[in-house]
């Protein structure tokens, strides 16, 4: 496997490979071309001179429109892909049949089916998929995961996301697929361990004849009794980026669109405080009390997601441990965005998931799973 000689604290520059160079792909060629972990090789799209006006005159980086000789190089040991979803599957099939450590822009593939073999492929042959959920590794994002992961909020009640503004409305996709993905995946990167959503139930609407919905609700039952939902419109003539995640001892905001103080903690909510002639399981004869305490904006490191997210990459090649956003999780987003579909077509009706498990065998746990779902 190429990614062998990285193990270990002295390891060489990884060879990386962009494929792409769309609108995603510059990002990923400048952070891989910045980052000490990485030697950026090769630059891969179809139209050659678009990756030549990426790169720039006076690059060093090769360009080709050949992804076979990109795959033949030796010295790539990881391809990073910036292409349509469509064309996830074949490409990264063939990077990781090549032996390559294979990072995918969001979402994964397709469809969940896609996703599937290229998860079984990747632990096949060992080697490290990772999926591009960037909002995962923003400062705001992985301070909350911190303090959720930590018990700072305490059991948690519910996660509440906006995601909302006036359009761009998309010819190919609607507004599930567009928007929640950002919203699943950092809902999959905070949840406590063992907690995990149990189904979906989600509603959507067309108001002015796109041919494609442009707005939705969508509302994941977990297995702790929680509840998540997500709000998404192309309409609204406001932006809005708000997350809320409520726990037994406190509940934090994330606004996005403020700088000042994204992430807010809230030393405030409900308790119940059961009556003395009540049995303590007699919930309904206890009282509400409401509790108002501080509230703190923790300080955050401003650094660019996509570079925690290229040295999240590295470290997995050369550790060999998953990715915060590794195959699964981004296996787990497609369930739930194709349960989502799903859903709206059943007028609302929940759908359950499959309950892809972090660790432990995927193909044949799936596999039997598929005919009651």
């Amino acid at each position: 496997m190429n990614g062998e000689r990285h193990t270990g604290g002295s390891a060489a520059p990884i060879g990386v490979a962009v494929v792409g160079a769309g609108y995603w792909g510059p990002n990923l060629v400048r952070n891989f071309a910045s980052a000490p972990q990485y030697r950026l090789t090769w630059l891969c799209d179809i139209n050659k001179s678009r990756a030549e006006q990426v790169l720039g005159p006076y690059s060093t980086v090769g360009v080709t429109d050949d992804l076979e000789v990109v795959l033949a190089d030796e010295r790539i040991d990881a391809v990073a892909i910036a292409t349509p979803a469509g064309t996830h599957l074949d490409i990264a099939l063939a990077a990781m049949r090549a032996g390559k450590h294979v990072l995918i822009e969001k979402p994964l593939a397709a469809t969940y089916t896609e996703g599937l073999r290229l998860v079984e492929e990747a632990e096949r042959a060992g080697l490290v998929l990772m999926c591009d959920h960037t909002f995962c590794y923003t400062p705001a994002v992985l301070k909350i995961r911190e303090l959720v992961h930590s018990g700072e909020i305490g059991d948690l009640h519910f996660f509440d996301s906006v995601r909302i503004n006036l359009g761009l409305v998309q010819p190919d996709i609607d507004v599930l697929w567009d928007l929640a993905p950002h919203d699943i995946s950092i809902l999959e990167s905070v949840l406590p361990p063992g907690i995990q959503p149990l189904s979906v139930a989600a509603h959507a609407a067309d108001p002015i004849g796109t041919g494609q919905a442009c707005v939705a609700f969508v509302t994941l039952r977990l297995t702790d009794g929680a509840i998540a939902h997500c709000h998404l419109n192309w309409l609204s003539p406001t932006k809005v980026r708000t997350t809320m995640i409520g726990g037994s001892k406190r509940a934090l905001v994330w606004d996005d669109l403020n700088p000042l103080q994204r992430v807010t903690v809230y030393d405030r909510g409900v308790d119940l405080v059961p009556a003395q002639d009540a049995r303590a399981e007699d919930r309904r004869k206890a009282f509400v009390s409401y509790r108002t305490g501080d509230l703190v904006s923790p300080a955050l490191t401003e650094r660019e997601a996509l570079a925690s997210m290229v040295e999240e990459f590295a470290d997995c090649i050369r550790t060999g441990r998953p990715p915060l956003t590794d195959g699964r999780s981004g296996l787990r987003v497609l369930d739930i965005l194709e349960a989502a579909s799903r859903s709206v077509e059943l007028h609302g009706a929940p759908v359950p998931l499959r309950g892809i498990q972090p660790d432990g065998p995927v193909a044949s746990r799936l596999a039997s799973q598929e005919g009651a779902i």
